[in-house]
């Protein structure tokens, strides 16, 4: 390294030359032994780790009031540095704004190579600080680079082409990866030296379409701030109902039901991790997940009908920020080693089979799964309500994409609710013989086909008539699975009159995805159901009373 600055040959450096190269080497040398003195105590590098995550918090929404505020051209297409040849829309002040966003973004850099250079020093190989360590010194390069091309390529300000858009989602996904990476390397010094991610049974599928519905949720928030903010408007929603408005418009009202679909796998997720773990962090997190996301929701809800100021803009990306992280520390704290599994608790051997079901007997097994025959009665109240709401035949690719849709939906949520009543199953006669009970089909293997069904649904549904159809079949699996089977079934008897609203739900479908709207009368549907559900239940729970006991 020191041949960059002195001469190879030593001997031909004078005494003061000599002295001091030495110099420089003690210093080094000096520097290596301070940080090695962390080994002892990791308090200095937590704290640091925690301001580097705050530091960045503050850097993105300082990001926002730069592309909010339209300064992103202060230094016209001049990167990274700003040499005066700009145009900015306001002169000096556009000026002097994108110069403070460089240079508090620039200081990331730095930040993120000493976290690396002190993540390797102080903690032994294969320990999750270094693993941190390089996702968030990798991932800082990356954010540096996004934002490199958006001002070379002048994708600020009043450009509004896909390009800039696709940038703009990509931006998003990558400052939630930045910022879960330095979480991650936080919680690693705090104590949790490595997690466990292959074996994971059906833990694994619920936290990666955790990730996955996150990153939609970024990337259509951040073309929906986008959009108003090239072409505003008064009435956005109303605007985006006109086929002549600005596309990036016209995307406006998809943010806030993707938004919703997302909260309520979240919701779904955390009832099913909190199942699978039953461990006390597992639990906080998720509270504090689902607290957070309820609270984003409000403020989404404000940032629309206050017409997005900037000061909101800023603090509904930080919301949306330390949404993610939260879902990274519930993440953690699941696959870290040690947490009780509970699909790894001894199965009851007398519903074992002696021998995997293969062919024909697993088909039918699958199809088991899905309680066809509860999902009938379903399926006739979704499609009689899309009739009744068109007034006639409403036409062979809605009916039939109900049907298959509906049932896709009805059944991954029958599908869930048996992983989750395994042990109670086993205890009864009528469903001792259910696929989960003897274990014909893994659990991790039934929640992989249930999410699976349920993207299925979802899509088709949002494809085939229109997404408001398809987040209300998605809200009733959501209310099956976590308000009726987790929190109500094993509480309190009141559980199928309240937990009964899941299966009112279908009509509310049908209806929707014929109008696109749900009108007093979808909801009077709704209430027939809903009265009608418990007085269905206790005639067969008065049948089978001994049963039940």
């Amino acid at each position: 390294m020191f041949s960059l600055f002195y001469p190879r040959n030593l001997a031909q450096v004078p005494h003061n030359g000599l002295e001091s190269i030495r110099n420089d080497v003690q210093k080094l040398a000096g520097t290596f032994k301070y940080f090695r003195n962390f080994k002892e105590s990791s308090n200095r590098f937590t704290k640091f780790a925690a301001f580097m995550l705050v530091y960045n918090l503050l850097a993105v929404a300082w990001g926002v009031f730069v592309r909010a505020g339209k300064y992103g051209d202060g230094c016209g297409s001049h990167w990274p540095l700003c040499d005066g040849n700009s145009q900015p829309l306001m002169g000096e002040v556009a000026r002097i704004i994108e110069m403070s966003h460089r240079i508090t973004t620039a200081l990331c850099g730095p930040m993120a190579f000493g976290l690396l250079l002190w993540a390797f020093i102080s903690y032994p190989k294969g320990h999750l600080v270094r693993v941190g360590a390089v996702a968030t010194f990798v991932m800082t390069l990356v954010e540096g680079a996004i934002g490199g091309l958006l001002v070379k390529f002048q994708l600020v300000v009043q450009n509004e082409s896909a390009v800039r858009a696709a940038f703009m989602a990509g931006h998003a996904v990558s400052t939630f990866v930045l910022l879960g990476s330095i979480l991650l390397t936080l919680m690693a010094a705090t104590g949790i030296s490595k997690i466990e991610i292959r074996g994971q049974g059906p833990v694994g599928p619920v936290l990666l379409m955790g990730y996955l519905g996150s990153a939609l949720l970024g990337v259509s928030g951040s073309i929906s701030a986008l959009g108003p903010q090239l072409h505003p408007t008064e009435n956005v929603l109303q605007a985006a109902l006109s086929p002549t408005t600005f596309w990036m418009v016209r995307m406006q009202p998809l943010h806030p039901l993707i938004s919703i679909s997302v909260g309520l796998f979240l919701t779904l997720a955390g009832g099913l991790l909190v199942h699978l773990r039953p461990d006390p962090n597992v639990k906080r997190s998720v509270d504090v997940l689902l607290g957070l996301y309820a609270f984003q929701v409000v403020v989404g809800a404000l940032n629309i009908w206050l017409k997005a100021p900037i000061g909101m803009q800023m603090f509904h990306l930080a919301m949306a920020d330390l949404n993610f992280l939260a879902f990274v520390a519930v993440s953690v704290f699941a696959l870290r080693p040690g947490v009780e599994r509970v699909e790894q608790r001894e199965a009851p051997t007398e519903a074992i089979p002696d021998s995997p079901i293969h062919g024909r007997d697993l088909v039918n097994a699958y199809i088991a799964l899905t309680k066809p025959r509860v999902i009938s009665l379903l399926l006739f109240t979704t499609l009689t309500a899309a009739i009744a709401a068109k007034g006639q035949w409403p036409g062979a690719t809605i009916f039939f994409s109900l049907f298959v849709g509906g049932y896709m939906c009805a059944g991954a949520a029958n599908a869930i609710n048996m992983v989750i009543d395994r042990d109670i199953d086993f205890a009864m006669k009528r469903t001792a013989k259910r696929p989960t009970v003897t274990q014909s089909i893994p659990s991790r293997n039934v929640l992989t086909f249930a999410f699976l069904l349920t993207v299925g649904s979802f899509a088709l549904l949002w494809w085939a008539a229109n997404l408001l159809t398809a987040v209300i079949a998605f809200s009733g699996l959501v209310f099956y699975v976590v308000i009726y089977t987790l929190l109500l079934k094993r509480r309190t008897w009141h559980n199928i009159v309240i937990g009964g609203a899941a299966g009112a739900f279908p009509p509310l479908v049908g209806w929707a995805a014929v109008t696109n709207d749900l009108p007093p009368l979808a909801l009077y549907l709704f209430a027939i159901v809903f009265v009608w559900t418990p007085v269905h239940f206790w005639a067969l729970a008065l049948l089978l009373k001994d049963d039940y006991a």
